[in-house]
């Protein structure tokens, strides 16, 4: 069973937080949910934009991010089909419903002077695209049914990746886990990772603390009590 059901949130930095909360709120209608100080992190806001009940869109911003160079085809593509470093988000596509509601969230952007191209049908998927703020990518998608990968997977992509079959048939059905508990030690600096780009001096001590010291490490309580 596929223990990684969602998207829980994926997180952006933005140079002007006020910016994208309002892009995402009036172009896409999306909800502000959260706003507050970045937890374990100084001086940096920390916002939540609901897609559901149990997933968001994230936005980090703190006063040193307008100060990081937007290069396109590096740091961003600027378009679906052109590259950004290896590593990053090259696009971000969100789900609506169905048929009807990409053409309706085409008009709301539109509407507000959004250039939207699409829909597209790739087969399977139906997409529209456009420009989000700070040079971001963004695509609107459904799916009428889910993925078959029998026949989405193309043999001749395949063949010249090097996949062997027994690698393939392993990307198609993963290999289970059996649940240890909780029971698993924490792997040390010298694991094979790969690891979180943390400076070196504290990268040790981070390894070192107990689950438990890491649980309760940051605040957890909301900002207003309602």
């Amino acid at each position: 069973m596929n223990k990684v059901e969602g998207l829980h949130h994926l997180a952006i930095c933005t140079a002007d937080m006020k910016a994208q909360i309002e892009y995402f709120t009036e172009k896409l209608g999306m909800e502000l949910q959260a706003l507050y100080w970045m937890h374990g992190v100084e001086n940096t806001f920390h916002a939540f934009l609901r897609l559901n009940d149990e997933s968001s869109i994230a936005f980090v911003h703190n006063p040193d991010i307008k100060h990081v160079k937007t290069t396109l085809g590096e740091t961003h593509s600027g378009n679906a089909g052109s590259n950004s470093a290896p590593g990053t988000m090259q696009h971000l596509a969100l789900k609506v419903k169905n048929d009807k509601e990409i053409y309706a969230m085409r008009d709301r952007l539109r509407s507000q002077g959004v250039p939207v191209m699409g829909p597209i049908e790739h087969g399977m998927c139906k997409s529209i695209y456009f420009a989000g703020l700070e040079n971001m990518t963004l695509e609107l998608s459904y799916s009428r049914e889910p993925i078959n990968n029998e026949a989405w997977v193309d043999p001749e992509v395949v063949a010249l990746l090097g996949i062997t079959d027994d690698e393939l048939s392993a990307y198609k059905a993963p290999t289970a886990y059996t649940d240890e508990s909780g029971n698993v030690a924490q792997p040390g600096v010298d694991a094979p990772g790969p690891h979180m780009n943390y400076p070196a001096e504290i990268y040790p001590f981070i390894l070192s603390r107990t689950d438990e010291e890491v649980l309760n490490s940051v605040p957890s309580d909301p900002p207003v009590k309602v």
